[in-house]
């Protein structure tokens, strides 16, 4: 599946920033994954041109440019939306809440 990453909670306007490629069996199992790989925990997720990135997935495809700066992208965080098999979820403060 694949899992589309929306970064919306500090942003003036909704940025599609990720496209998550997943090969689990459920959309909560994909969430999670999508979550995690957009996270900045041991380097840089947005980031391919790092040494010891462990935060690196080539699953995980940066589709927002990089700051002016080189900087990386920020980590997902509660308020970013996650949109998956035409269903939209909002990352809560524990786990997802699907929009309807």
């Amino acid at each position: 599946m694949k899992i589309t990453v929306v970064h919306t909670a500090f942003e003036d306007s909704p940025q599609i920033v990720a496209e998550v490629t997943y090969d689990g069996d459920t959309v909560e199992s994909g969430l999670e994954y999508a979550y995690r790989w957009t996270n900045n925990v041991m380097g840089s997720w947005s980031r391919d041109d790092l040494e010891d990135n462990g935060d690196f997935n080539p699953a995980v495809k940066r589709v927002a440019p990089l700051h002016e700066d080189g900087m990386g992208l920020r980590s997902t965080s509660v308020g970013d939306m996650m949109h998956v098999n035409g269903r939209s979820f909002e990352v809560a403060m524990m786990g997802f809440q699907e929009l309807v």
